[in-house]
């Protein structure tokens, strides 16, 4: 696993977290959409980077 994709995972895992506090503070729906899309977008960059890896 190289640094880019490791990067990305810890960057969606931070987002994904920002997803439970904000869910958790009831702040406005639309930011948790933002932050949830975005989490998913680079857990699925970094984990697609280890697949091309192996590959």
């Amino acid at each position: 696993m190289n640094s880019i994709s490791t990067l990305f995972i810890l960057l969606g895992l931070f987002l994904l977290g920002g997803v439970y506090s904000f869910w958790k503070q009831e702040m406005s729906k639309s930011i948790i959409v933002l932050l949830a899309i975005g989490s998913a977008m680079s857990l699925a960059a970094g984990i697609l980077r280890i697949e091309g890896l192996w590959t």
